[in-house]
């Protein structure tokens, strides 16, 4: 419920989990200080339409180029977040751009890059939900 509605009251996460008010806080709290729950957002309008083109791009990198990579992925003005990860991607990096157009050379850019052995693009076209 949190996920969905962050501001909602103790009262109402209360009623809607069918739990006391106090049984709520408590696991809040815990939650909370045991670093399961690292903070709570705002998502505004404008942070949606900024990027009304917005892709997820894995890469395979060969060799051990991925520190050199990832300092000239952050380097790009449309690249919102690299993230490491394991399995058949090592890198996954979330893009932004005005037009799909922007995109498409972003993509080319990032293909290039020396290092680059494979990679996959899919384009995000709806966000249910958004934040830390």
């Amino acid at each position: 419920m949190l996920r969905h509605d962050a501001r909602a009251s103790l009262s109402d996460l209360a009623i809607g989990l069918g739990m006391s008010r106090t049984t709520v806080r408590a696991r809040i709290e815990r939650l909370r200080a045991s670093g399961a729950i690292v903070g709570f957002t705002v998502v505004l309008r404008g942070d949606a339409a900024r990027d009304p083109v917005r892709g997820l791009m894995m890469l395979g990198i060969e060799g051990r180029g991925t520190d050199r990579i990832l300092r000239q992925l952050n380097g790009l003005s449309a690249v919102r977040a690299t993230h490491t990860t394991n399995g058949r991607w090592d890198v996954i990096v979330e893009i932004g751009t005005e037009t799909l157009e922007e995109l498409d050379k972003v993509l080319a850019q990032i293909r290039r890059f020396e290092g680059i052995a494979q990679s996959e693009t899919s384009l995000l076209l709806n966000t249910w939900k958004s934040g830390a």
